[in-house]
């Protein structure tokens, strides 16, 4: 087989799999606090006919190799978490994160995952979840007619109560981080799951060692670029298409070897 054609079709599969990248960081460009996706590449392996500085004769080296690539391969796809832009809704139960961190929830299985996504809700029973209905770690209860509910920058939840006419505080926000956010699994649902990669959580409150501060009535958007996006498929299709170019140069070349023998 003419090795040109294996080359080829590995930059075919790796230009694949970039615009899989793009087209679903152009389809979460209004999630919340989405966060984009960037494809990996390297190099495979080298045929060497001859390494750099080999000997040549008994006089002389070789100042440059004979080294035949042999095509590219994909090696991971890496979570930018560069924060979204800070979208104003004036809606009670909205929480942006202004820097880094993560909230917590617990799943329906009771482990722990983590969001940027601060569109919170109140259940019947007064307990503050996610939009998927998945309850915030540390667990905040309201009581019920609480009135002009304030979210500090610190996390600090106050609100006037029945009975009482000043605010009282009712509960504490608080965010984690990570050694390493990259490592982090991706499990749907605008959250994620710590790995081995990630580090352990690091639980803190907004504001101090490194974390974000919260701003109240607001979202993050997603940190998707629409027109980096449009730019980078354009080059994917570029390549896609001089890529499969390639095969078929190839294959006309093999099959004029084969008839001219």
């Amino acid at each position: 087989m003419n090795p040109a054609l294996w080359i080829s079709k590995t930059g075919l599969a790796a230009q694949d799999a970039k615009m899989t990248a793009i087209s679903n960081n152009l389809a979460n460009v209004n999630t919340t606090g989405f966060k984009r996706d960037r494809a990996m590449f390297a190099d495979l392996f080298y045929q060497n006919q001859r390494t750099p500085g080999g000997q040549l004769d008994q006089n002389n080296i070789a100042p440059t190799g004979i080294q035949y690539g042999t095509g590219v391969k994909i090696v991971g796809t890496q979570k930018e978490f560069t924060v979204g832009s800070i979208q104003n809704t004036g809606q009670t139960f909205d929480v942006a994160i202004t820097g880094q961190g993560f909230f917590q929830v617990e799943t329906a299985d009771g482990d722990i995952a983590y969001t940027r996504a601060g569109n919170f809700q109140k259940t019947p029973d007064g307990v503050l979840t996610n939009a998927q209905g998945l309850p915030l770690v540390p667990q905040i209860e309201l009581p019920e007619n609480v009135k002009d509910l304030q979210i500090g920058k610190d996390g600090t939840i106050t609100a006037t109560v029945a009975g009482e006419t000043d605010p009282v505080e009712l509960g504490q926000l608080t965010l984690v981080n990570f050694v390493n956010p990259a490592g982090l699994e991706a499990i749907g649902g605008n959250l994620y799951r710590e790995t081995a990669a990630s580090g352990e959580a690091v639980e803190g409150v907004p504001g101090e060692d490194a974390l974000g501060q919260l701003e109240q009535g607001s979202l993050e958007g997603s940190n998707v670029q629409v027109v980096e996006e449009m730019v980078d498929m354009i080059t994917v299709q570029r390549a896609y298409e001089m890529n499969a170019k390639m095969v078929s140069a190839a294959d006309d070349m093999l099959k004029f070897v084969t008839q001219s023998m």
